[in-house]
């Protein structure tokens, strides 16, 4: 999932997020997975965590992004960049 914009989320480990993004408003762990949630007024930002190998740290392979008003889906690349800090 490499796409312009997603360069320094696509591949960080949660502590890498937490200094572009700050703190995550939801952090799901299911088994060695785990999803952050940042939000802002423009967009609402799901990312998805997997070790890439058995006993790995987790890091992003997935995210997703939505208007925080109305849900529908906005450019990933356009929410990373409206939440970075």
């Amino acid at each position: 999932m490499s796409m312009p914009g997603l360069e320094g989320v696509i591949g960080a480990d949660s502590a890498s997020l937490r200094r572009q993004f700050g703190t995550a408003r939801l952090n799901v762990r299911e088994g060695d997975a785990r999803k952050l949630q940042f939000t802002s007024e423009a967009c609402v930002l799901d990312v998805y965590l997997y070790p890439l190998s058995r006993g790995a740290e987790p890091t992003v392979t997935y995210v997703d992004a939505r208007r925080a008003s109305d849900g529908l889906d906005v450019d990933r690349a356009s929410c990373v960049a409206a939440l970075r800090r």
